[in-house]
């Protein structure tokens, strides 16, 4: 099925990716990592938008954001992009794009997907081989979730806030939660959450999906193949 025109509303929340030219590297030693969030945190603080989570790998990285308007999620982007791109083809002596085109874009219905869009996002160093467990990791939120080191780059959700009446809870829970998304038993989950980011599809219910068709006048999910019915 067809890829989605990219969409943005505001006060929902997003996946966002964005990938390295040719899958190159992005991030070389700690401190592109370090100045890379830095500056993330000065863009969302500007542009108003709100970090629930995120991970940062070596050829990409992924967040999931809530834009307060329209233009903000865009805006944060690009004023990034002009302060990390040159400084990485400076300290690296190279020239040229640096991302793989624009990034991408989902809209994720909270209720639902939140909690689920997070533990994707902060399984990819496991998944991709690089710790086997995701507290060892250090460019991610997943020790924020988990009570583990406080991140100021990270608003969280009300949907994360329900997993429990106080913070000890909520990041016991979540920890099981992650626990329970890592087993092979949520393979054919994580293939499902792959193949709507690859495909850029909303995720959501279907009320969901018809509600934000309306408020924004247009499709935000695959059409139906086959000729329509009569």
């Amino acid at each position: 099925m067809a890829r989605l025109s990219r969409l943005v509303v505001p006060n929902q929340t997003h996946h966002v990716i964005q990938k390295g030219h040719d899958e190159q590297i992005i991030f070389k030693d700690a401190a592109d990592y370090a100045i890379f969030l830095d500056w993330l945190k000065q863009a969302a603080d500007q542009f108003n938008v709100a970090i629930h989570a995120f991970v940062l790998m070596p050829s990409h990285y992924h967040l999931l954001v809530t834009p307060e308007h329209e233009k903000s999620l865009s805006l944060m982007m690009q004023w990034l992009g002009r302060y990390y791109v040159p400084y990485f083809n400076k300290k690296y002596k190279r020239s040229g794009a640096l991302w793989a085109g624009r990034f991408k874009a989902i809209v994720v219905e909270a209720a639902d997907y939140l909690i689920q869009i997070s533990l994707y996002i902060e399984s990819n160093p496991v998944r991709m081989s690089l710790t086997s467990l995701p507290e060892d990791y250090l460019w991610s939120s997943y020790n924020h979730h988990i009570g583990c080191r406080q991140n100021p780059l990270i608003t969280e959700h009300h949907i994360f806030w329900d997993l429990g009446n106080t913070p000890f809870a909520r990041e016991a829970a979540y920890k099981l939660a992650y626990n329970q998304f890592s087993l092979i038993s949520e393979e054919n989950k994580i293939k499902a959450l792959s193949l709507a980011i690859h495909k850029s599809w909303t995720l959501g219910s279907a009320d969901f999906k018809q509600s934000l068709e309306r408020q924004m006048q247009r499709r935000v999910q695959p059409a139906q193949r086959g000729r329509p019915r009569i």
